[in-house]
Formats: C-alpha cells, structure tokens, sequence
C-alpha cells in the first residue's frame, strides 16, 4: 500500500528532481481538499505548468484549463487564467499559517474564486495569513519544489508530471 500514515489525503507531485508527498488537511478545508483530490483522480493536474514562480515567497500552478503543456494550443501567457469545468470553492480559512511548505489556495480579488490552482510556499509567508484558504503541506520533497525554475511565467516553466493520491497510487 503506503508509507503514508492517510493515504487518502496524501498526494504524490511527481517533478522532474523527484516526487513531492503533500499532506491535505480535510479536517481544515475539506471541500478545498477534496477538489484536489478529484482533480487528481482524472489526471487533470498532469502536465499542468509552474506558471508563477517567485524566489523566496512561493510556486503557483493548477490550472487545469490553461496551464496543460501536453495540451494542443498550450499557450503559457494564458496559464494562470483559468480553473477547471468545476465552480468555485468557498473560502475555507484557518489560524494555520503560510509557513513553508504549505498549500495555499491561489484565487482572485473574490475570497470565494479558489477553483483548481494552489501555490506552495518556499518560506514563511505569514502575511498571508487569514486571506487564502491554507489546504496541505509537503511531508517530503521540499527540495524537488525548492528547485521549479524561476519566472512569471518561467521561460521554460517547469511541469507536474504526474499527480495522484497514495492510497490509488
């Protein structure tokens, strides 16, 4: 089966360096939680670029729509501007702080616009705090994340190859 103490939330990013296990926090935001694991299951992340990479703060990807490299017409300007074919998610927000390491929900001005995309944070980010929806955190792998390449969007962005929860895994 796993090594993972909850197979059922745990998720396995595979990166070019390696694979990242997140930790998802349903009993913190279980719809957020949830939707990543769906989204998973139909291996809609798959593919999906790093179109927001910021040294020192964090590394945006998710969408689903716009964001897919394997996908015909893949045009990297417009990754970061879509979700997918599921409606918005309701704000789920927690006291748990941005600290490195954890999910948070990318979204727009609207708190309740969180749909497919997520950052992951490379340091405390704690004036975040209280604004986006904190889902996850990575267990292992944080060195495989620590090296998505730069950019917004990155040149040659870096992708999620696969993305599946441990327990289907």
């Amino acid at each position: 089966m796993s090594d993972y103490k909850d197979p059922e939330n745990t998720i396995l990013m595979e990166l070019k360096g390696g694979t990242v296990a997140i930790e998802l926090l349903p009993d913190v935001a279980p719809q957020h939680a949830e939707r990543m694991k769906t989204l998973a299951r139909a291996g809609a992340y798959d593919g999906v670029v790093f179109h927001r990479v910021i040294d020192g703060f964090m590394a945006q990807t998710g969408d689903v729509e716009h964001g897919n490299a394997n996908a015909d017409g893949f045009n990297l300007r417009r990754a970061g501007t879509g979700g997918s074919d599921m409606p918005d998610l309701p704000a789920e927000f927690s006291k748990l702080p941005h600290d490195r390491g954890t999910l948070g929900a990318a979204r727009s001005q609207n708190p309740n616009s969180a749909n497919s995309q997520f950052f992951i944070n490379f340091s405390d980010n704690n004036f975040l705090n209280g604004q986006y929806t904190v889902y996850g955190r990575v267990i292992s792998g944080m060195e495989h994340v620590d090296a998505i390449t730069r950019g917004e969007p990155p040149a040659s962005p870096d992708q999620m190859i696969s993305v599946k929860v441990a327990s289907d895994a």
